[in-house]
């Protein structure tokens, strides 16, 4: 990857994302944006390349720890009390869908828990969406080896060593288990008001600006200039997006552009 020509297609991208900010805050637009996906997927990182030069006051990171007996049980609140204000962006670091993938596969949380969560996270996303809550939620997919490669070079590593756990191995021993309910909260929770988006992550930085042209291509925002993708990248880019239980894969960044529109979301 041409790393020059990666910062200035970055730079041109979080110049409007900027854009974007200014309108959230003069319109009181309400946006959650989520970020989901296996350990060392790179969550965390997009997060951070998309929020660098946002406005401190008006954007928020939320990133939970384990939750309290009594958060546990009253699950949609716990993060309830994160979503944004009015003229504000808020990120999820890992969000409510813990419980459909961590949780379950780890067996943090009953049978029950995990059920309930399943039949009333649809009927609670819209809820919030009807009070003018934007919500987009994006998956992060890796390759199996990818994130074996990840979790022992952060083992491994002098710096970093820390962020790794016992609980990032047993993730990675039990792939298929988490592989099953990500499987299940796609098809279960996917909804034309709030579709999960699926991009490829095996390339973090690629995963970040994917991540960052989706969300300025679903808002239309004053003085919106948004740059077509360039040629080093447009065949990097692997979209997925489920819409109505629909899995569509493998998008160039055209493809899915059209298949937003045909959607009805608020795209250029």
């Amino acid at each position: 990857m041409n790393m020059v020509l990666y910062e200035k297609e970055k730079k041109k991208l979080l110049i409007e994302l900027s854009k974007l900010q200014k309108w959230v805050i003069a319109e009181n637009k309400k946006i959650a944006v989520v970020f989901e996906g296996r350990d060392t997927a790179g969550k965390t990182r997009s997060i951070s390349t998309l929020s660098k030069y946002l406005i401190p006051d008006f954007y928020r990171l939320v990133k939970l720890g384990n939750p309290t007996p009594n958060e546990s049980k009253n699950w949609f609140k716990r993060y309830e009390k994160h979503f944004p204000k009015n003229g504000e962006i808020v990120f999820f670091d890992r969000s409510w869908y813990t419980r459909a993938l961590v949780e379950a596969t780890m067996n943090y949380c009953s049978k029950r828990q995990y059920q309930n969560f399943m039949q009333k996270v649809v009927s609670w996303e819209r809820k919030h969406i009807n009070n003018d809550v934007e919500i987009l939620k994006f998956y992060l997919s890796i390759e199996k080896n990818t994130q074996a490669k990840r979790i022992n070079d952060r083992a491994n590593s002098p710096l970093v060593y820390w962020k790794i756990s016992d609980n990032d191995f047993k993730m990675l021993d039990k792939w298929d288990i988490f592989t099953l309910y990500k499987e299940q909260m796609f098809k279960r929770t996917s909804h034309n008001t709030a579709p999960w988006v699926v991009i490829n992550a095996n390339n973090k930085r690629i995963a970040g600006l994917n991540a960052l042209r989706y969300i300025l291509n679903y808002f239309q925002y004053p003085n919106k200039n948004l740059p077509k993708p360039k040629d080093w990248s447009v065949a990097m880019n692997n979209y997925e997006i489920f819409i109505q239980n629909t899995k569509f894969d493998k998008l160039t960044y055209e493809q899915y552009k059209v298949l937003l529109k045909l959607k009805g979301n608020k795209t250029a």
